[in-house]
């Protein structure tokens, strides 16, 4: 069977790669590893004391050097920016994530914005931006005047999140690919400070790149000193360390399959376009990207493209909101890596199921570890459903995405399990989220079957999360039919062996719908006519339960919530289990 499908956005370069994505195994079981739950006491106290120490005279210290009178080069910054942000930034104002801020009360001491839009600012990824829809001429005024603001009050002083390991990394990298934007000054004392400031975080950076967040956040870090060893004089020496952590880090950071250990399309993203930079960092030195990057990007695309609809667009997964095509595709040809999306990510956790059109993208493992990721979502077993452009059954999303138009609170109740399309139990988590934002208790082994038949490609799932607190394994049965007109499905609450909760438990199995699809339920309460925003029609019916309509949302890539609804079955399960059997038939 063919790995993509017709509408799969990026054709393949090698059948080689397509066969190895291309193989389905059955079997296999996914755990969570208990010490994997988050950071321990000892850990904190230590991170928090080696921030303690930046401030000191010692850490200093460190910092000084030679300053560094060039860049060996520019290198090209191979991603376009956004040109809705890059023009208000013309017009006077930041804008990220529906938030603005004025240039002229851009206070870098107290900027009182959400920590997302602090990074944003921090790294000097709206460099991009301005790069992407100015002329020299036009953006250098305005970068120069922020870069001076910045480095008045954090060029000499250490601190976060100014100079968190992330973002002093991705300080390097955009300073470097829009350095026409800064250093174009005649001012010698100025430009003295700006790469004096380069040499300082590449020191900094040496010191502290393995204290920051683990997986994607240590890699970004690293690729940070490898980009300064390449961009600054005498070089050679960070290089070789540079690079030595970076394939260390490397290692950890993403499984066999591909995906970043946070399961997070926003994390894959971030690493493929990070080591997409530093790579023409490599070109501009005409240096070979070394193999064990490339070997990760061969990875890591087909990876992310296995989490892809028919549209070229992302699929709303821990956190990440609904990522457009262009970004993706732009990001995907930054990287050099032309190939087929991933069909079966058995280590990074998510399924993909093709038929012509129609592609079912389904969460089949248990939610990422605390430590790595702070907007982890209880989504386990939840899946994705599109037909064509069109969006039939989503995830909320988002909850990483906080900002103007998604508040903190709102943000919280994104990673719950309610907000994804699968089935909760007497009205809880399948993986507790604790009131310090932490995954807990819940799911921590999904069992996972999949078959390729002549009647479709068949998935089996369950997992574990309500077993400890009520006895009862959930298993989800998905068949697609290969000629992508009906897609059937059973969730199935199951005794656990020796458990001893006994009685009723309340069900609720949720369907959350595409922004542009309409529902009407049918008269018997079963049953549901959706017709899509390009007036295809599909029918749900389900077997138990009482079948309502209910509001829901559903946020895109930049993080704006849509209104639109739900399907919601309820229903109880005696001691014996329950079976809910459902299927969506396309109609006309």
């Amino acid at each position: 069977m063919s790995n993509a499908a017709p509408n799969d956005p990026v054709p393949p370069i090698s059948d080689d790669l397509a066969t190895i994505n291309d193989a389905i195994e059955p079997g296999k079981r996914l755990i969570r590893l208990p010490q994997d739950t988050g950071l321990s006491i000892s850990e904190r106290i230590a991170n928090q004391i080696t921030r303690l120490t930046w401030r000191t005279p010692l850490h200093a210290l460190r910092l000084k050097g030679r300053f560094p009178l060039k860049l060996l080069g520019v290198p090209k910054d191979p991603v376009p920016g956004d040109a809705v942000a890059g023009r208000a930034i013309r017009s006077g104002y930041f804008l990220h994530r529906g938030i603005r801020l004025p240039l002229n009360q851009l206070n870098f001491a107290h900027l009182g914005v959400p920590s997302s839009f602090g990074g944003y600012l921090h790294s000097f990824a709206w460099l991009r931006d301005l790069g992407t829809v100015s002329t020299r001429a036009e953006a250098a005024p305005i970068a120069e005047a922020v870069v001076r603001q910045w480095l008045a009050v954090h060029g000499e002083t250490v601190s976060e999140p100014a100079w968190s390991p992330e973002n002093s990394a991705w300080r390097i990298l955009f300073w470097a690919s829009h350095a026409p934007l800064i250093l174009s000054s005649s001012d010698l004392v100025y430009r003295s400070a700006v790469l004096n400031h380069l040499a300082r975080a590449a020191r900094h950076l040496d010191r502290i790149a393995d204290k920051g967040r683990p997986g994607t956040g240590q890699m970004i870090a690293w690729a940070g000193v490898v980009a300064a060893s390449l961009l600054l004089p005498r070089g050679e020496p960070r290089q070789i360390f540079g690079e030595a952590g970076l394939r260390r880090i490397l290692a950890t950071s993403f499984y066999a399959d591909g995906g970043n250990i946070a399961r997070s399309p926003q994390d894959q993203l971030h690493a493929i376009m990070a080591l997409a930079m530093l790579g023409q960092i490599y070109d501009m030195r005409r240096m070979e990207l070394p193999a064990f990057i490339k070997e990760v990007l061969a990875r890591a695309v087909p990876a992310l493209l296995g989490l892809v609809h028919s549209d070229g667009s992302m699929g709303n997964w821990q956190g990440s909101g609904a990522t457009s095509a262009d970004r993706i595709g732009a990001i995907v040809a930054a990287s050099g890596i032309r190939t087929r999306p991933l069909k079966q990510a058995r280590d990074w956790g998510y399924q993909r199921l093709v038929a012509n059109k129609l592609v079912l993208i389904a969460d089949a493992a248990p939610p990422p570890v605390s430590r790595v990721i702070e907007a982890g979502c209880a989504s386990t077993l939840a899946f994705e459903l599109s037909d064509g452009d069109e969006r039939l059954i989503v995830n909320c999303g988002g909850a990483g995405l906080a900002g103007a138009t998604i508040p903190t609170g709102l943000a919280q109740g994104l990673r719950t399990t309610a907000a994804h399309s699968t089935l909760t139990l007497e009205d809880s988590n399948s993986t507790a989220i604790l009131p310090n934002g932490a995954l807990g208790k819940g799911v921590t082994e999904v069992e996972l079957d999949r078959r390729e038949t002549p009647q479709g490609s068949r998935l089996e799932m369950s997992h574990d999360g309500y077993v400890r607190r009520h006895g009862l394994i959930h298993r989800r049965l998905l068949i697609l039919a290969p000629n992508a007109r009906e897609l059937r499905g059973e969730d199935m609450l199951i005794p656990a062996p020796n458990s001893r909760h006994r009685g009723e438990k309340a069900y609720t199995l949720r369907f959350h719908l595409g922004a542009q699809v309409t529902a009407n339920l049918t008269s018997d309460k079963l049953g549901a006519l959706l017709r899509l925003g390009n007036g295809t029609l599909w029918q749900f019916r389900a077997s138990e339960g009482s079948l309502l309509l209910d509001d829901s949302l559903w946020v895109d890539g930049d993080g704006r919530p849509h209104p639109t609804q739900q399907l919601v079955i309820s229903g109880a399960s005696p001691a014996g289990g329950a079976s809910i059997g459902w299927i969506f038939k396309h109609i006309g």
